[in-house]
């Protein structure tokens, strides 16, 4: 998770929304992908950063199933995400910060428990989510203040 908190400073610091995410093998813990959000100034609203890091590793790996693989990412993964991750059969998920509004583990549709998903990763949260969770709020607080001064 400190190379998916990483990522995600690499977002802040790019004025990208500060979420990092890791592709993992649980065998030797070996990094396969990484990347963060890449949706503002790629102009992508696609490009998140657990998607990006997994098209990453299905691109090394020549493959595009992650079978056995797991995924780290700084916040709960949303709906187009987790379904994603299904898709792509990544072993398991760890999140650090909930996202109670667009969350798709834990929060909102609960992605997995549906009876239309056919693979169901298993998923831990909360790891770093203070680190996580306070980047995040200081990247929000800090355009909610650009925005009040344009006004």
């Amino acid at each position: 998770m400190k190379i998916a908190l990483k990522e995600a400073k690499k977002a802040f610091a790019a004025d990208e929304v500060p979420v990092g995410a890791v592709v993992v093998d649980p065998a030797d813990g070996t990094v396969v992908a990484k990347a963060h959000n890449l949706g503002e100034h790629g102009r992508d609203a696609a490009a998140h950063a657990e998607f990006e890091a997994m098209r990453k590793a299905c691109r090394k790996l020549k493959q595009k199933r992650l079978w056995g693989l797991d995924l780290y990412v700084t916040l709960e993964p949303c709906t187009m995400c987790a379904a994603a991750a299904s898709l792509m059969r990544i072993r398991k998920i760890y999140y650090a910060a909930e996202d109670t509004k667009g969350g798709a583990v834990d929060n909102g549709v609960r992605f997995y428990q549906a009876a239309t998903c056919h693979h169901r990763p298993e998923t831990e949260g909360g790891l770093l989510a203070d680190e996580a969770a306070a980047l995040l709020k200081t990247f929000f607080r800090a355009k909610r203040q650009k925005l009040s001064i344009k006004s």
